[in-house]
């Protein structure tokens, strides 16, 4: 970044059980609260590990919708030990539950992952699965799909459309539950073009008594909210695609494991719990204008995550949604819409408006998520000429530019065995400072992401809320 910048390498600390990588969503929570905060994961946890889970209000109120109406419940989600949008030990552990009230038919919808583990790694949790299913005696395997359809957050509905026909009229591959793993090894080894991997699962249908009718009781098992608010609405609320003339699923009662967007009417498992004074607020109480910005695959990370879980907007902040690329997947277009986030935050940089601007750029995650080495490669290299872009118009209006990443990814593409990687790491992250009179301090603890917002607001002079256990990393 040239001779006056400064970087130190802090750790992506969280909030999450130890070793598991990090995410988008925590990670830009952790950054702009300013603190670590136990994650959705590690309450759910807990609640495993002590035997609550069954008793938690929301939880009986789902099984008892079961009991009273038709005895028929479902769960739906990703199947997978990644820890980023579930995890599978939380499947299991429902699936005791409803077998101990008395469900008398209950059925899983298994959305495969391959990005945050493994692209082939399905057949693995789909084994761990039925052998769990099989080991409780309870339970059926209904439908298999890859978390690209059923998973959507970028408004492609004609993707969520896919899932939903597979869940609610059966519409898929017939194949029986015993030939399941060879039907999904087969999808791996065809032809390029043709080949599935996990993500990328066209939905296979195992049980056709187990689609969604009406008066079922649903409950949808991601902790993460972003990639369920699609689905959910499509299944809970309404679909915003065309539904062919068919009768939808009426009388439904949907539940859903954390909160996925304020404005869905549907019980939670467990209840979100808002921080106060998270940089976004701080700076709207202090009177102070700020500007958002970045492409539709990480809007939400710059607005919903970064504000604390909170959908609303602070009086003086301002967004700014730059439309991603609509293609199949990031690899045919790595750069994605940087140069267009470049362009805006330089926009706003010059018009002085705004003492504090923020962005994220897309392009080294979701191409990396692709595992393509070589379109990786692009992907950063674009991300990095525009970061260019920002630092010139930053040293050109006075404005110190802090970079930072909120998980690591690209840096790991080829495992040990020649093999594509396609999930976050554990890797330390650097934090960059370029610009201004300002030295980092050598700190004394295990600096981390929690540390970003009260450095922010110690060069910003406007004093840190007691709420943030981060520390400032200024020397004094």
């Amino acid at each position: 970044m040239g001779s006056t910048s400064l970087w130190m390498p802090v750790v992506s600390h969280v909030g999450l059980p130890e070793g598991l990588m990090g995410n988008s969503e925590v990670g830009h929570f952790t950054i702009g609260t300013g603190r670590v905060v136990y994650q959705d994961i590690v309450g759910i946890n807990l609640a495993i590990t002590n035997k609550t889970l069954g008793s938690m209000p929301s939880v009986v109120e789902a099984m008892n919708s079961a009991k009273n109406k038709n005895g028929r419940v479902h769960f739906l989600g990703l199947v997978s030990d990644g820890g980023v949008h579930s995890h599978i030990e939380h499947l299991k552990a429902l699936l005791v539950v409803a077998k101990e009230a008395g469900i008398g038919h209950t059925y899983v919808h298994f959305f495969a992952d391959g990005r945050d583990t493994a692209p082939t790694s399905g057949v693995n949790y789909v084994r761990e699965l039925k052998d769990h299913l099989e080991h409780i005696h309870y339970g059926v395997l209904a439908t298999v799909m890859g978390r690209y359809y059923a998973m959507d957050r970028d408004k492609r509905y004609e993707r969520t459309k896919i899932a939903f026909d597979a869940l609610t009229k059966g519409v898929g591959e017939r194949v029986q539950v015993d030939n399941l793993i060879k039907t999904i090894e087969e999808r791996y080894g065809w032809p390029e073009g043709k080949r599935e991997s996990d993500e990328f699962l066209k939905p296979i249908i195992l049980d056709t008594e187990g689609m969604i009718r009406d008066n079922d009781t649903v409950v949808f098992i991601n902790f993460r909210s972003d990639r369920m608010r699609q689905i959910v609405e499509a299944v809970g609320i309404r679909p915003q695609f065309p539904t062919d003339g068919c009768v939808l699923p009426q009388n439904l009662s949907v539940f859903t494991m954390t909160e996925y967007n304020k404005d869905f009417p549907f019980p939670i498992l467990f209840p979100v719990k808002t921080p106060i004074n998270t940089v976004a607020e701080w700076l709207s109480l202090k009177g102070l204008a700020q500007y958002h910005c970045a492409e539709t695959e990480k809007y939400a990370h710059v607005t919903f995550f970064f504000n604390g879980g909170q959908e609303k907007q602070f009086p003086l902040e301002d967004r700014c949604l730059v439309p991603s690329p609509r293609v199949p997947t990031y690899d045919l277009q790595p750069e994605m819409s940087c140069h267009g986030v470049a362009e805006k935050m330089v926009e706003a940089i010059k018009s002085g408006k705004y003492p504090f601007l923020m962005c994220n750029f897309a392009p080294p995650d979701m191409v990396g998520h692709t595992g393509v080495y070589q379109a990786t490669i692009v992907a950063c290299a674009a991300t990095d000429r525009a970061i260019g872009a920002i630092k010139k118009a930053c040293e050109e209006n006075g404005y110190v530019l802090l970079i930072t990443a909120d998980h690591g990814n690209a840096e790991v593409m080829i495992d040990e065995e020649g093999n594509p990687v396609t999930k976050h790491t554990t890797c330390r992250v650097p934090f960059c400072m370029h610009g201004g009179n300002f030295k980092f301090c050598k700190p004394l603890h295990n600096a981390g992401l929690s540390d970003v917002a009260p450095t922010l607001l110690d060069l910003m002079g406007v004093g840190i809320p007691s709420e943030m256990n981060g520390v400032s990393l200024l020397e004094k």
